[in-house]
């Protein structure tokens, strides 16, 4: 999976979801299970089946937060910052476009931060790193390259 770069916030966050998975989401899927079972043949029993998926879709959650967890790097943003790193956020406009968006360079896990995530590893996010505000970026889009103008970094 690689390295993820997480701030104290979201790692503090996701092992708190890590530990509630664990523990009282693995009971409570028991428990749908265990009442599923109770209402006989479970071949056509929708609720069984239902909690089976659920079952899956939580202990694949759990696996992706230990290994995230195991490999994440604690990065810490705090204070202003005058490049374009890991756990920043940044303001850009695209070239023709007056329009002024707000991104967070960082992990999709970051998410809850109000703005846009740009991963780090993606094209604009390798063209970005170690930039500053008034710099202009070109990088290779699905739609053809694209151009950026860094408007401010760390607000």
């Amino acid at each position: 999976m690689g390295t993820t770069k997480l701030s104290p916030s979201t790692y503090q966050r996701l092992q708190t979801e890590l530990d509630d998975l664990k523990t009282r989401g693995r009971v409570d899927i028991a428990r749908a299970i265990e009442a599923a079972r109770a209402l006989g043949d479970l071949s056509e029993n929708g609720d069984y089946h239902a909690a089976k998926d659920a079952q899956g879709k939580m202990e694949a959650r759990i696996r992706q937060l230990q290994a995230m967890l195991q490999d994440a790097e604690i990065v810490d943003a705090a204070g202003p910052a005058e490049e374009v790193a890991a756990g920043v956020t940044v303001r850009l406009r695209y070239a023709g476009d007056d329009e002024v968006e707000r991104y967070l360079v960082g992990s999709i896990e970051e998410r809850d931060s109000g703005a846009q995530v740009i991963s780090p590893g993606s094209p604009l996010g390798q063209a970005l790193m170690g930039k500053r505000a008034g710099e202009s970026v070109t990088y290779e889009a699905p739609s053809g390259q694209l151009e950026v103008e860094i408007v401010s970094v760390g607000e």
